[in-house]
């Protein structure tokens, strides 16, 4: 899978509207070369020692290593929670195929795109 360190990092946004202004920051700024957004997902979580369930989507984001600082970044800049869910878990295989072209959708350096 060559150099990179190939990642899958997972946002959780509060409305439709917000999971798709991230995702759509994210990949035409080549932060990522694909955004899948998981509708309806039910998040159980403890927030200033109160247990809370919010209904959620979930943002399932194909990214690198090289860029996850700005995709952090960019996060928190359009995220409306205090503390948003942002983590990333390495992506240890694949098609080879679609890891270059993974690679092919992602640049190290932020583009902006406002």
């Amino acid at each position: 899978m060559g150099g990179a360190e190939h990642l899958v990092a997972l946002v959780t946004a509060g409305s439709e509207e917000e999971a798709r202004l991230i995702a759509q920051t994210l990949v035409k700024g080549m932060l990522a070369a694909c955004v899948n957004i998981v509708p309806g997902i039910t998040s159980v979580y403890n927030w200033q020692n109160q247990v809370q369930e919010d209904q959620e989507w979930l943002l399932v984001v194909k990214t690198r290593r090289d860029v996850l600082e700005d995709l952090i970044r960019q996060v928190q800049k359009l995220h409306s929670y205090d503390l948003p869910e942002i983590i990333a878990l390495p992506l240890v295989g694949g098609s080879e195929d679609y890891i270059r072209w993974l690679d092919s959708g992602v640049q190290g350096g932020w583009h902006g795109v406002d």
